[in-house]
């Protein structure tokens, strides 16, 4: 398509919500984005002054597409359908869609903990996420260690490794009941919901009866596992008191460059936290809405109760979106957590700018030694 036939086609655009698609000379859609006004936006790539960045886009830009909408909802929507359709190259945003680990609960007549990256809808219990799968895996390994949940499938009276390690008795003689594994059960999934201090009084009162009766390697395990727990505790330290799950987004951009932050609070604990670095091409705070969008339409993500987002952000758009509770803070606990994930993000986007000059320093001075 000509250039000529470009500018006619923007001339003609509606002031109304919706998506446009870019295509370059083989037809093949290059990048999807959204609008309150199709009109002032698309016409923004090829009228002004660009960044490098989105120069290259526009001089692959040989025609587009647009979709009118009825409302800004139907406009994010969309785009996040079609950006999931198409796959567009120049939507970098969460393209590799992260799956984080959650421990699970399954939902058996003995139930077993495991580490799983697929969220179902099988009544199971899931806790998480946990972008890092080695600090699972070792909430696990002590979980394994305290609780003697099902680990294997045999039959009573074939005893499985762990059952030697008194980490399983599915397969034991006489197995519990199924009254006394369900209890084992709400231990541990009282655990893995932030209790902590009455598994740790538990394992205590435990502790001081084997050192009474001289069973000094029970006492040691004991203590040993009562250390275990206490690193744990004091990794996921209480930030918040009412105990609500939150995800807390904020961001950071400059030089076409966008970071978000998300902290993931469980039970009034900051259990994990996760950075994504990516360019983009649209209005900063409409690619940070879709960011999030895009987050949890992937499958793994559970939706929290609460979603905290920073001013002047369309909370109300995400809200109706996400089908969640999302808010603006605008004092307290909950506001220093915001700020607090803005200025992680703000600090990660200028270390990865440090690194691209020191990159770009040491290629110059390798030119002029060889030059």
């Amino acid at each position: 398509m000509s250039t000529t036939t470009i500018q006619e086609k923007l001339a003609v655009l509606p002031a109304e919500p919706g998506c446009y698609l870019m295509k370059d000379k083989n037809g093949t859609v290059i990048y999807v984005g959204k609008s309150k006004k199709l009109k002032n936006r698309v016409r923004s790539y090829f009228t002004g002054a660009n960044d490098q960045k989105t120069q290259r886009l526009v001089q692959e830009i040989v025609d587009f597409e647009y979709v009118v909408t009825s409302s800004e909802i139907e406009a994010l929507i969309l785009e996040m359908n079609l950006i999931k359709k198409y796959d567009p190259r120049y939507n970098v945003l969460l393209k590799d869609d992260k799956s984080y680990p959650y421990l699970k609960v399954t939902n058996e007549r003995h139930p077993r903990l495991i580490i799983t990256r697929k969220v179902m809808r099988d009544k199971g219990k899931y806790f998480g996420p946990y972008t890092n799968v080695l600090a699972a895996r070792e909430t696990k390994k002590l979980l394994d260690r305290i609780y003697p949940l099902r680990k294997c499938n045999n039959k009573p009276g074939q005893y499985c490794l762990y059952y030697h390690l008194g980490q399983c008795l599915a397969c034991a003689d006489t197995p519990p009941s199924e009254e006394e594994y369900q209890a084992i059960v709400k231990d541990v999934v009282s655990f893995l919901n932030g209790d902590h201090q009455a598994i740790r009084k538990q394992l205590q009162e435990k502790m001081q009866i084997a050192s009474d009766e001289l069973n000094f390697e029970r006492a040691k395990e004991l203590r040993d596992q009562i250390q275990h727990i206490d690193v744990i505790m004091e990794r996921q330290t209480m930030i918040l008191s009412d105990r609500i799950d939150r995800d807390i987004f904020n961001y950071s951009y400059n030089k076409g460059w966008m970071c978000v932050q998300v902290f993931f609070i469980r039970q009034g604990k900051l259990i994990e936290r996760d950075v994504s670095i990516f360019p983009f091409y649209n209005d900063a705070e409409e690619t940070f809405v879709t960011f999030i969008g895009r987050f949890y339409l992937h499958h793994n993500h559970i939706r929290p109760k609460e979603v905290l987002v920073p001013a002047p952000v369309d909370y109300k758009l995400l809200s109706q979106l996400l089908e969640v509770d999302v808010t603006i803070p605008y004092r307290g606990k909950r506001k220093d957590l915001l700020e607090l994930a803005g200025k992680n993000a703000k600090i990660a986007l200028e270390e990865k700018f440090s690194l691209i000059e020191r990159d770009e320093e040491r290629t110059i001075k390798a030119i002029e030694r060889l030059g």
